[in-house]
């Protein structure tokens, strides 16, 4: 049995991983800056080396799960300095605790690393990042310090997150399809949904092949006190099968909702104004993470399904 602990555990994936655990041997230990109803949660600041290096000593953690981003793209471009605190520095915190406790950092990150280049065929993972905005920009900075304390990792990129929790465009669009008689959403930007339980899911798959392969310390390979690194370690995207644009999703989410009666139009990004560039093409590669850990990827608009039937129960 291994002790994972989750940060950003109250967000929307962190949320989904308190479902998954519910069938695992393994402890979970559930952290966050805030407190949610309902739900156990230990205050953690992940900026803070010396409170990530005690909870994980003091509780033997052998993996981490981390949840935590500073995630509105608008917004980065006037904080840079706590998006970087939060988006670059703290996953290299947790990816030094890991190191110390010879353990497992598994960081969630983004398809926003791309979009400053014209693509039109799926970004794969040794693909230059480009990013457009601060977000993307730090988002790529903490994969770089992760990857450089040389802990076991496994960076997982993923892309238009929505769930039944927290603030999301499917809520939202239900919200929007069910009150507006017209709305416009723009067609120009396309990329993949992912439903935050598939990619919990997907994460429960990586925690079990690291409790089965990872040989922490025990083999004949090993050399010295420190255990044998973890050889998947790595960059993986995740994100449902498929291709859509907003528009598309939008569609699909009125069509599920029963809230068809709301005129849908497809419209330029340009008349959104934002004060960053949105990646036009960020459909992920999801290639190595299928072959790697043998994962069945669903289709966008089977979980996309599932989703909203729960949300309307």
């Amino acid at each position: 049995m291994m002790t994972v602990l989750v940060t950003g555990a109250n967000g929307q994936l962190g949320n989904e991983m308190r479902i998954v655990s519910r069938t695992s041997a393994d402890r979970y230990i559930f952290t966050d800056v805030c407190q949610a109803d309902g739900v156990e949660t230990v205050y953690l600041d992940i900026t803070d080396p010396d409170a990530v290096r005690r909870i994980v000593q003091e509780n033997g953690v052998s993996a981490i799960v981390n949840c935590a981003a500073y995630t509105n793209v608008d917004a980065a471009e006037s904080n840079e300095a706590l998006a970087e605190k939060l988006n670059a520095d703290a996953p290299g915190i947790l990816a030094g605790a890991m190191q110390e406790a010879g353990g497992l950092l598994i960081h969630v990150s983004t398809d926003y690393v791309f979009g400053g280049d014209p693509y039109n065929t799926p970004c794969r993972e040794d693909q230059k990042g480009t990013p457009t905005g601060v977000y993307g920009m730090t988002k790529l900075l903490g994969e770089q310090k992760i990857t450089a304390s040389g802990c076991d990792h496994v960076i997982i990129r993923t892309a238009w997150l929505y769930s039944e929790f927290g603030k999301n465009f499917c809520k939202t669009m239900m919200n929007l399809t069910a009150t507006k008689p017209q709305i416009k959403v723009v067609f120009d930007q396309v990329g993949t949904p992912t439903y935050a339980l598939d990619l919990a899911d997907a994460i429960q798959v990586v925690l079990k092949d690291y409790a089965l392969h990872n040989c922490h310390g025990s083999c004949s390979e090993d050399s010295g006190d420190a255990p044998c690194s973890y050889r998947k370690s790595g960059i993986y995207h995740y994100s449902n099968e498929g291709v859509c644009s907003w528009f598309d999703f939008t569609k699909m989410i009125a069509e599920y909702n029963g809230t068809t009666q709301c005129e849908v139009l497809p419209c330029h990004s340009d008349e959104f104004p934002s004060p960053v560039k949105r990646p036009s093409y960020s459909v992920l590669d999801k290639t190595k993470i299928k072959e790697t850990f043998g994962i069945r990827i669903p289709y966008w608009t089977e979980s996309l399904k599932k989703c909203i039937d729960n949300l309307k129960r």
